[in-house]
């Protein structure tokens, strides 16, 4: 999968501007401030419609604008046995301020966002990424969610759906005060039955995940750490034991005094583990960063072995991150495909990008030094 060309008007930082990668490496360097990470959230914006930072769409139209518009053409580089076959998409995105954003792929307007899933994949590092390891079990929870949708775009309305019937749950629960009523009782039931069979489905799939990501998480970490360490990920479900219709059944006194639901997939967690000792706990700071680098190119590689097509890299500011060591490691391990990294600073002596980009002022400049 390769990103074309992406052209945005009044998004973030920038009034308008194009930018061409290249097909292998491009590099992005500019001082802080000046909109090197909002190129890279674009693009990672055309994957999912959604913010890797976690800011709402609203915050994405330039100050002082009305909308703001993502364009892009992609070539999804379709890998049939021996053949590659480009499969060139245009994407646009229109976000306003007032009234429902709008999508068209090919010019046809998208009815759902989930309709946008896979036509766009892409794999990004950021410096907020460190939460996967030291932040709480949603982080690392939501970690193994989008890696599933990345692998199928319907594991998203498996989601949605249990989300739904959770969030019911709850809120019968919350209005039966701590009473089980009839009427709550068989309401209970219904809800039970369905998040039973979604969440056993959710639960199998991590739980499938965690075992293919593993060898992957440990190959990776000791190529960027340059040492033999023992990496692996642990997915702790006590409910999978025996079933989470039974696991319900059990918590359901604690569920209703309490008012919400106890037990299930949205309250697993996900252990990540450095020589057998958990790593949020007993990793070092450069341990930490290295191990959060390696669950996103494992889960990098993984899509790609399942789609025979790897998806957009990105990496933001990836080198703040890294000592110089662990940086050649990564530049010398970069996976097959199409990569953007930005950069305070001048790259690393062993990094060679087919093209360089500056960034300043929330303008372009492309560095006639660089290769390609």
């Amino acid at each position: 999968m390769r990103l074309v060309s992406i052209d945005l008007v009044d998004f973030r930082s920038y009034h308008q501007v194009n930018l061409e990668p290249a097909p292998g490496l491009t590099a992005i360097i500019g001082p802080n401030g000046e909109g090197k990470t909002n190129l890279i959230e674009a693009i990672g914006y055309l994957a999912t419609l959604s913010s890797f930072r976690g800011t709402p769409n609203e915050a994405l139209v330039r100050h002082g604008a009305e909308t703001a518009v993502v364009r892009a053409v992609v070539d999804q580089d379709m890998q049939v046995v021996d053949e590659q076959r480009h499969r060139m998409i245009s994407i646009e995105s229109e976000l306003r301020l007032s009234g429902r954003d709008r999508v068209l792929v090919n010019r046809q307007a998208l009815k759902r966002t989930r309709d946008l899933l896979g036509s766009v994949r892409v794999t990004t590092f950021s410096p907020d990424d460190l939460r996967l390891i030291k932040g709480g079990p949603s982080e690392r929870r939501a970690y193994l969610d989008a890696v599933l949708v990345s692998l199928a775009s319907r594991h998203d309305a498996l989601m949605g759906d249990l989300d739904r019937v959770l969030r019911q749950r709850n809120a019968l629960l919350k209005q039966a005060g701590g009473r089980l009523t009839f009427e709550v009782a068989s309401t209970l039931e219904v809800w039970d039955s369905k998040m039973s069979s979604l969440g056993e489905t959710l639960g199998n799939l991590r739980a499938t995940l965690v075992d293919r990501l593993n060898p992957l998480v440990d190959e990776t970490y000791n190529q960027v750490a340059a040492r033999s360490t023992k990496v692996g990920l642990r997915y702790d479900a006590p409910w999978r034991e025996n079933g989470l219709a039974k696991a319900l059944n059990e918590a359901q006194k604690d569920d209703l005094r309490r008012g919400v639901t106890t037990v299930g997939p949205h309250r697993d967690e996900v252990t990540v583990h450095l020589d057998d000792f958990v790593a949020r706990t007993h990793a070092s700071q450069g341990e930490q960063r290295s191990l959060a680098l390696a669950l996103r190119l494992a889960s990098h590689h993984l899509v790609y072995l399942d789609t025979r097509t790897p998806p957009i890299l990105l990496l933001d500011d990836v080198f703040s991150e890294l000592d110089p060591s662990r940086s050649e490691a990564l530049l010398a391990h970069l996976p097959p495909g199409q990569a953007l990294l930005t950069t305070t600073e001048d790259l690393p002596a062993k990094a060679i990008p087919e093209k360089v980009v500056r960034v300043q002022a929330g303008k372009i400049f492309y560095d006639l030094g660089g290769v390609g």
